[in-house]
């Protein structure tokens, strides 16, 4: 799917504007999906999503992404990386 976002200027121009979007506290389509990671959708090509965790109220780490096709995989995957970057 990487690939297919490089080549698709759109899909990387939706994709950053979200992301600067809730950069700016703006999360607007946003869901919890468990274990703190939430789940920001965008209405673009075959509904891409990143998954994040917001820590306080000031750092949003973005652990990983996706589209609709791969959600399982991707949540699951963004919840052991949000796991394995607890504080110490």
């Amino acid at each position: 799917m990487i690939y297919k976002i490089q080549k698709d200027q759109r899909a990387k121009a939706a994709i950053a504007a979200r992301i600067f979007r809730l950069a700016n506290g703006l999360p607007g389509d946003v869901s919890p999906v468990g274990q703190g990671v939430s789940e920001l959708r965008i209405h673009y090509g075959p509904g891409y999503r990143v998954y994040f965790q917001q820590r306080g109220t000031e750092i949003v780490i973005l652990l990983c992404g996706g589209d609709k096709s791969s959600q399982t995989r991707d949540i699951e995957t963004a919840k052991r990386l949000a796991n394995e970057w607890k504080p110490q």
